[in-house]
């Protein structure tokens, strides 16, 4: 044991133990998609014993859903304060291309992991409440920056709004790329910041 290792806090233990699983539970899940992967095949790509996981981790679902919001990058737009709302949705067109080259590795995972959800009602309640905290969090913040009458809808939905259009078009992009290219992105953002006719 090296000094270091002893001075290391036996919570970096722990932490490298949940990210090392966190990876091979990843590759696999890559590989074979989300159905696929059993804990035991996890256990053994990390080098470590079921025991492990269990001990990191209450269940599969909870191992599933921990990559899930670590892999899929949130969509993070830079925003210039006093920035009209077409330029806020500009800026949320912008973060969303910036995410691609981040999330395309995790999509077939994610999508996999989509399936199962549908699938389960206990995953559907987990994915659930995280989306619910994700979009009040989002709300609240559009509301701090959006000036009245701005926005066609208020920001709980809109944050909603942005939510779908986002993960649509970074799916359709992934599987044509070619059919959906950055115009399209700056397109579709433009148009839910033009006026109602």
């Amino acid at each position: 044991m090296t000094e270091e290792t002893r001075r290391r806090p036996k919570g970096d233990k722990r932490a490298r133990t949940r990210a090392a699983l966190m990876e091979a539970a990843r590759q696999l899940a890559r590989e074979k998609g989300y159905e696929a992967t059993t804990m035991e095949e996890v256990a053994r790509r990390a080098g470590m014993t079921s025991g492990a996981i269990y001990g990191n981790f209450k269940n599969r679902q909870d191992l599933f859903m921990a990559i899930a919001q670590t892999d899929w990058a949130p969509i993070k737009p830079v925003i210039a304060p006093g920035a009209s709302f077409p330029q806020i949705l500009r800026a949320f067109a912008e973060a969303t291309l910036a995410a691609l080259p981040v999330r395309q590795p995790a999509a077939p995972a994610r999508l996999s992991g989509m399936a199962h959800t549908l699938r389960h009602e206990e995953a559907r309640a987990q994915v659930r409440e995280i989306t619910g905290e994700s979009y009040a969090g989002g709300a609240a913040w559009l509301a701090g920056i959006l000036k009245d009458g701005d926005s066609p809808m208020p920001p709980e939905i809109l944050v909603v709004v942005i939510h779908a259009l986002t993960e649509g078009l970074l799916f359709q992009r992934f599987m044509t790329p070619d059919l959906v290219p950055d115009e399209v992105f700056y397109s579709a953002f433009a148009a839910l910041a033009a006026p109602p006719r």
